[in-house]
């Protein structure tokens, strides 16, 4: 038993519980914000040592041996996860100094912080199907307290459309969480994926399977049920957009990835031909919407759509390369969305709003920050040398090759559409004059240096991980070949849960 799989979880739920404790004091909260997302960071690639060392780490809760107990598990993928969970945490712990108000601060922003770090670590190390639900819903409460802070009238808007849809997703989740139980009569994934290679019962396997499908759909904000997320990213404070942005969604793609390598894969003619039609319509829907909308953070949650399908994409092909590719684009797309969402925090810090036709003139008051803008935005277009042409030409080459020739297609356009949507922002905010009626980027009275001190270390930070895995892509790609293998090969996930080979 291994201890260090379980301090990503309960790292951010001791600095949630200090933070509450230290309430009265926003500068005591900052300091544990810092602290506690240092921490996460530092316990996270322990966990990923540790994983690369033995091939996965279990930890059985309470010395109840699987499938009895609950079992924390962590293999390449959830690993990887959780690595970056504490990247992005520290990102934002180091933004919120500067963008986080004391009103925000005051009504529980860093406890809450906290305990949504919680929950998506929860969600990567679980072993155990009800406890990924339970996780869900830690998740889906901390980060609707995160959206409403302030009060604001979007906001309120934005967090119902959020939480009505999350909701939904919760109760098909747990009404095929208790089918499943009724026909295998166990909680564990890893002995789920035994008892149910061995059922004779396939059509309400299938069943079960699409209602998995739609359930973490809706959270992964996957074609159809995508709306909730371009209605609500945009509301919130923009250090928490930046974190859902990041991080939630990617809770939803995870669960799609271990569920459909590890328990439902005896069909794959049939769940993963869903998948793969899901994954064209995202990417289509998700960058059309983009290619309509004028304001800056709306366009990038649109793309949030967009982007999805392509990791759904890898595993609905389900070749070792597209995989590859769905594990690569996942660590791609978390530090480059996070830190497009930064970079529009810091022109509305400047300018005071997110609306392109009322922006312009920073390219020539900030050069430094159009070149931050640059780097992100063509990696999500795809351009090289950066991460994103490394990620979509893994998945794209992956699609050759399985002969998927229309999806294929609808990717090489979308990727297009994505460049298109980053030269309208490239142009209506950094390019253009500043609008005559509206003031200049350096009269900005909180446009101060100390003020931006702390909003422009993330964003370098991020922005030079993006470039190092353009530049120096090797190693990560090593990482994500190795973690496909494992999702190819469950027998290893099943044997290191279980002590035993299927």
């Amino acid at each position: 038993m291994r201890a260090e799989v379980a301090l990503p979880i309960l790292v951010p739920l001791l600095f949630g519980a200090l933070s509450l404790i230290a309430w009265r004091s926003n500068l005591m909260q900052r300091v544990l914000g810092i602290i506690g997302s240092v921490t996460l960071l530092i316990c996270s690639i322990w966990l990923l040592i540790s994983v690369l060392d033995h091939g996965h780490v279990v930890m059985h809760m309470g010395g109840w041996m699987a499938p009895y107990g609950i079992t924390l598990v962590a293999d390449l993928l959830s690993a990887i996860m959780v690595v970056l969970t504490g990247m992005m945490a520290v990102a934002i712990a180091i933004y919120s100094l500067s963008s986080a108000s004391p009103s925000h601060e005051k009504f529980g922003y860093y406890p809450l912080m906290h305990l949504l770090l919680a929950g998506v670590a929860g969600s990567f190390l679980t072993g155990d199907i009800f406890n990924l639900y339970v996780w869900f819903e830690v998740m889906l409460i901390a980060s609707f307290a995160l959206l409403i802070l302030g009060g604001e009238r979007a906001q309120m808007e934005g967090a119902i459309k959020y939480v009505t849809l999350n909701l939904l997703s919760s109760a098909i989740f747990l009404s095929a969480i208790g089918l499943l139980y009724g026909l295998v009569g166990t909680l564990n994934m890893a002995d789920i994926a035994v008892k149910l290679s061995q059922t004779e019962h396939t059509g309400l396997v299938d069943v079960i399977a699409v209602m998995f499908m739609i359930a973490f759909g809706i959270k992964a904000a996957a074609f159809p049920l995508f709306f909730w997320l371009p209605a609500s990213y945009h509301t919130g404070p923009v250090a928490v957009s930046a974190l859902f942005a990041g991080l939630l969604t990617k809770v939803g793609v995870y669960a799609l990835f271990r569920v459909f390598t590890l328990i439902f894969n005896q069909s794959p003619e049939f769940t993963h031909q869903l998948l793969l039609w899901g994954a064209a319509f995202t990417m289509l829907t998700g960058v059309l919407g983009a290619a309509a909308q004028f304001e800056f953070r709306r366009i990038l949650s649109f793309h949030i759509v967009s982007q999805i399908g392509y990791m759904l994409l890898g595993l609905a092909l389900f070749t070792p390369l597209a995989l590859v590719g769905g594990v690569f684009y996942i660590m791609h797309h978390i530090i480059v969305k996070t830190n497009l969402f930064l970079i529009s925090g810091i022109v509305h810090r400047l300018l005071g709003t997110y609306d392109l036709k009322k922006l312009g003139g920073v390219y020539k008051d900030r050069p430094y920050l159009s070149i931050l803008f640059l780097i992100p935005a063509l990696s999500l277009a795809g351009l090289p040398p950066l991460s994103g042409f490394f990620a979509k030409f893994i998945i794209i080459r992956a699609g050759i090759e399985a002969e998927a020739w229309v999806v294929t297609a609808i990717a090489l356009i979308v990727g297009l559409l994505t460049l298109y949507s980053m030269i309208k922002i490239w142009a209506e905010v950094f390019w253009k004059p500043l609008p005559e009626n509206h003031s200049s980027v350096d009269s900005s009275p909180s446009a101060t240096p100390s003020s931006l001190a702390f909003l422009y270390i993330p964003v370098v930070l991020l922005g030079a991980c993006t470039l190092f895995i353009g530049l120096n892509g090797q190693p990560i790609y090593e990482i994500a070949e190795a973690s496909a293998k494992q999702l190819l090969n469950p027998a290893l996930y099943i044997e290191a849960v279980l002590g035993e080979t299927p």
